[in-house]
């Protein structure tokens, strides 16, 4: 049977504020599940969502709406991200899903009956962003310890978990298993800063927060968010079903992989769920660093002193998924935070993908079309620095393997990037431009290519886990199969005679000059699109400002016609913005208006409404506006549409 790898990222909050610090985890953990796949392995590899809690009620109440309908195109919208980036997880876990649900009540019942669960009064200081507890002692300056922000002093019914109760288990578990937590940093943390101090036990229920996962026992209550989210790991894998094969088959699992801000939930208090549950505890918690701006956390919600582009979705588009995933993988030393920058990004992918690698396969599959007419040369005896060149690339597996069980993706890489460079090394040292021009060097021309190519391919398979194009397109380039794995490693398995295809740049080089000239250009307009978007909202809200007299003539410029809505559906990330689909005649035109909290997208459908048509389109929330659909003030902050009196056909003129 083969080894199996159980592997998890938390469970993402859906916000729709998407920066390339939210890819970090789940690329890691794409990664390192390709690798172990590589290795024959049985992995699974799982992610998802995490949809309740009092932040999501919250959001959903300011737009009017369910949280469910707040909450499924933001979850559309994150799986459009992994698939940009080609991650590749075997459940995508929401924590509405049914089964989820059930499971969360079976081991809430469970905890209950064996006396861990007891109901009392909760007093605290809580974190609704972060959805977390804390006492006065923990704040620093009266805030979050975590993100900084406000919290608020509750107290309410509520069950508590006998966390207390298990803290010496804990303790003895950091002691015998130093593994289990890593980097030790983590551990050193967990244990001076809450094991030392004694845990308190804890509350895992709300009454205040109805949108969650009403408690079997108690349905006044829903499961506190924290503990919803923690239990996905087992429920995923079918916990407490009738069908429990892949928790048999998984369970537990090897690596939950975090980012540092979480570390006390899964180090802490998830090993005491197990305990009480009487489970096998995870293997291993990795709290991994944050990448920064200007040394603070990369976040959507901060101006920074420079304009870097975080955006995942515009550095897939400029860049390909390939350099997102190097630069993520490559960049950032694994358990200790890193520097983001734009430039920092363009300089590597520059150096590594573009002038390295690139070139090496460029000049590779460029000089046997060249000599040999796309066939591969024999395989020659080994002169002057073959054998380094070979012993080299076929080394090279070990130092992978090793670094990516140490779970150190950045030495992986290098260990790869090792060989790449000393194949261009090799390139000059042998010369073989010059050796083409002797018809007497025809044979040792044929076996310098033939080494290159087979370093080439072994390289291609070596990258497997961390880039996901690059690979397969060095692989077709000298015929080989897409599958090819770590089995193929092995120097010398290409065969002379094989097609070799001229691979053109697979990573061109890019200007960093004219590129960051270019996306301080972006960033700005993103910026003024935002801050448009902003000032339009405040407007609606606070009403129009009284506009200065214009003349007939300046109002004749307006064109107005009458549009019917065929369409209609709420914009991501705002609150107040509808995105219509609007026929006007035989014409059919995208407008966005600021009438959310007036109009359901069902309220819109059908109507008639008057529509500014001349209006130059712009983009809202990166939805294209091609004109403007005229409401009335009431005067006692609502808004109602302005439509035709008598059934009028779309395209109608308005005079």
């Amino acid at each position: 049977m083969a080894k199996k790898y159980y592997i998890t990222t938390p469970i993402y909050y859906p916000s729709g504020n998407w920066h390339i610090g939210h890819c970090y985890t789940t690329v890691i953990c794409d990664a390192l599940a390709r690798f172990h796949t590589l290795m024959g392995e049985d992995v699974f590899f799982l992610t998802g969502t995490d949809e309740h809690g009092q932040k999501v009620e919250k959001e959903a109440a300011k737009r009017g709406i369910t949280p469910r309908e707040f909450i499924d195109p933001l979850v559309a919208e994150l799986k459009d991200m992994w698939r940009l980036l080609d991650v590749r997880y075997d459940r995508f876990i929401r924590t509405t899903d049914g089964d989820h649900v059930k499971g969360v009540q079976r081991v809430y019942q469970k905890l209950y009956e064996s006396g861990d669960i007891y109901k009392s009064v909760y007093t605290g200081y809580y974190c609704t962003p972060c959805e977390s507890f804390w006492t006065e002692s923990q704040l620093a300056g009266g805030k979050c310890p975590d993100c900084g922000r406000e919290v608020t002093l509750q107290k309410e019914e509520s069950y508590f978990f006998r966390l207390s109760k298990y803290a010496p288990r804990i303790l003895k578990l950091y002691e015998e298993n130093p593994s289990f937590l890593q980097p030790k940093s983590r551990m050193n943390e967990m244990v001076n800063n809450f094991l030392k101090a004694g845990l308190t036990d804890f509350s895992v229920s709300r009454t205040t927060v109805k949108w969650g996962v009403p408690l079997p026992f108690d349905e006044k209550h829903t499961a506190y968010v924290w503990i919803d989210a923690l239990l996905n790991y087992l429920t995923a894998l079918g916990y407490g079903t009738a069908d429990e094969s892949l928790f048999e088959r998984y369970w537990p699992a090897d690596l939950h992989l975090v980012g540092k801000e979480i570390v006390r939930f899964h180090a802490i208090i998830l090993p005491a769920l197990m305990m009480a549950l009487g489970l096998p505890l995870p293997k291993q918690i990795y709290g991994h660093g944050w990448l920064l701006i200007g040394g603070e956390k990369l976040s959507k919600s901060k101006e920074n002193a420079r304009p870097e582009l975080t955006d995942p979705y515009e550095l897939v588009k400029r860049y390909g998924a390939d350099a997102v995933r190097y630069y993520l993988l490559r960049e950032i030393p694994f358990g200790s935070d890193g520097e983001y920058t734009t430039e920092r990004f363009l300089l590597r992918v520059n150096a590594d993908l573009a002038n390295d690698l690139g070139n090496l396969v460029s000049r590779t599959t460029a000089m046997i079309v060249q000599n040999f007419g796309g066939k591969l040369p024999a395989r020659g005896p080994l002169e002057g620095t073959d054998g380094e060149l070979i012993a080299m690339a076929e080394g090279a597996f070990e130092r992978v393997k090793e670094a990516m069980e140490g779970l150190n993706a950045p030495e992986a890489l290098d260990a790869v990037f090792a060989v790449v460079g000393r194949a261009n090394k090799y390139i000059d040292e042998t010369t073989p431009w010059i050796l083409a021009k002797d018809e007497t060097k025809r044979a040792r021309l044929g076996a310098v290519l033939y080494n290159l190519a087979e370093v080439c391919r072994m390289c291609a398979v070596l990258l497997k886990p961390f880039l996901t194009k690059a690979p397969a397109l060095i692989l077709k380039s000298f015929s080989c199969g897409e599958d090819m794995g770590f089995n193929a490693l092995p120097f010398g398995l290409l065969r002379e005679g094989t097609e070799v295809v001229k691979l053109p740049p697979i990573f061109p080089r890019l200007g960093v000059k004219k590129e960051l000239a270019e996306v301080e250009k972006l960033v700005s307009a993103q910026k003024k699109q935002q801050n448009a978007i902003k000032k339009e909202e405040k407007n609606m809200a606070e009403g129009a400002e009284k506009k200065p007299e214009i003349s007939i003539d300046d109002f004749g410029k307006v064109e107005l016609k009458i549009g019917e809505v065929i369409a209609c559906e709420r914009v991501v990330k705002s609150e107040k913005l509808l995105h219509e689909t609007v026929k006007i005649g035989e014409e059919v035109r995208s407008v966005v208006s600021g009438i959310a909290k007036f109009y359901t997208p069902e309220e819109m459908v059908g109507k008639k409404v008057v529509v500014v048509t001349n209006l130059k389109p712009v983009k809202l929330c990166g939805v294209l506006s091609e004109g403007m659909i005229l409401c009335a003030d009431d005067g006692k902050g609502g808004l109602a549409l302005v439509s035709p009196e008598k059934a009028v056909e779309s395209g109608a003129t308005v005079r």
